[in-house]
């Protein structure tokens, strides 16, 4: 994730630096656990391929908690609730509730359709540090993305029924090519319903995400929504506006971010290339972990063909730092042994080769990302005379 936000802020002299561990280190990951598999939508990028439907083997009540205090023992401090529909698990506000209690940061990814008047309250008294609902769109585009006509307007709802109860709200966005033209009225809904962060999400080919590709952005478009969401970003900072825009998906975003910085913020151009240096780009099974329905542990949550182990065995501590899995020493080399242009890539240090799971799906784990918005010119091929792109091991 590229907090683009807080980068800014750094360079304006009103915020810190980003505090990052020395790219590639073990530490105590950002875990996103999916409470469960089950979903009243049947979204086309979902990477978990929910439904309407009940999962077998989920973890019960007594699991789930002993899970959070095994997290918390060992050493992690932000955990992010997903689903499927996490308010579709009746013990949601029973292990929210244990999570505060041991001190996490505790988020609520949700689509929001579940979100009304009845439970509004309780929701608000579940002290979430910030509630993410996901927008795909314009109300049709949305609609049909989510395959669930009305499914817009209930989660807008719910955006405004969090914003009355005081409750931080972040709007979350797939781009697409469908939704692409439409990206500046969805950073407008920000400014209407006070929304104070707003996530970019390149799509990831996992999940029925996989057989959703032709819907991907092409490259021109990625670079067109972050070079809208730069200005939008360095805007509020000089207006004084309490906002919060990241991405994730795709670390070749901070590239972007430092050439338009270069353009529009010379002076501070050099300083932001050491903070992006020292950030080191995609952090799967390095500073993210995945925790799925069953107890599985993934890399990520891009990462449900692996898994590292299971918390209902062995403790999260012993699978993340005694004995990592051999794909989780390879993810945390830096900058990782890669191939084809992100072998000879010049900012490999910078991004680290991005989410591998694209590769994946294109045949080689560690060969070249196939959702690389960057142009040859631009990452340093130009200037290498006849060079085999050819995976280098």
């Amino acid at each position: 994730m590229l907090r683009i936000s807080h980068y800014l802020r750094a360079l304006a002299g009103q915020c810190p630096a980003p505090r990052t561990s020395p790219p590639g280190s073990v530490r105590p990951p950002v875990v996103i656990w999916n409470l469960l598999r089950r979903c009243n939508l049947t979204c086309k990028h979902c990477y978990a391929t929910s439904a309407d439907s009940v999962f077998r083997d989920e973890l019960d009540t007594a699991a789930a908690l002993k899970v959070i205090d095994d997290l918390h023992d060992a050493g992690v401090r932000v955990l992010i609730l997903s689903g499927g529909e996490p308010l579709l698990r009746e013990d949601l506000f029973q292990l929210s509730r244990h999570a505060r209690d041991r001190g996490l940061f505790l988020a609520l990814s949700t689509n929001g359709t579940l979100i009304t008047a009845d439970n509004i309250e309780r929701i608000g008294a579940a002290q979430f540090d910030y509630v993410g609902i996901s927008i795909d769109g314009l109300e049709a585009t949305h609609d049909e993305f989510r395959q669930l006509k009305g499914s817009f307007a209930r989660s807008m709802a719910a955006i405004r029924l969090c914003r009355e109860q005081g409750i931080r709200v972040g709007l979350r966005t797939t781009l697409t090519r469908q939704n692409h033209p439409q990206l500046p009225q969805l950073l407008g809904l920000m400014r209407e319903y006070d929304v104070q962060k707003f996530y970019l999400s390149h799509l990831n080919y996992s999940g029925r995400g996989k057989r959703s590709r032709t819907l991907d952005a092409h490259q021109q478009m990625s670079r067109e929504a972050m070079a809208l969401i730069f200005e939008q970003a360095w805007d509020d900072i000089e207006q004084g506006r309490d906002s919060d825009f990241v991405s994730g998906n795709n670390d070749a975003d901070a590239i972007l971010l430092l050439q338009w910085v270069a353009r529009r913020l010379p002076r501070h151009a050099d300083a932001l290339e050491q903070m992006l240096r020292a950030w080191g780009g995609n952090a799967s099974g390095c500073g993210i972990a995945n925790i799925d329905n069953t107890g599985e542990v993934h890399p990520d949550t891009y990462w449900w063909q692996h898994s590292v182990g299971n918390v209902r065995r062995t403790p999260f501590r012993t699978l993340w730092y005694e004995r990592p899995d051999p794909l989780l020493l390879k993810l945390r080399e830096h900058p990782r042994t890669v191939g084809g242009r992100c072998g000879h890539c010049r900012w490999l240090a910078i991004c680290n080769g991005n989410t591998r799971t694209r590769a994946w799906v294109e045949g080689d784990l560690w060969g070249q990302d196939p959702g690389c918005h960057l142009l040859d010119e631009e990452i340093g091929l130009q200037a290498i005379a006849n060079v085999s792109l050819s995976p280098a091991r």
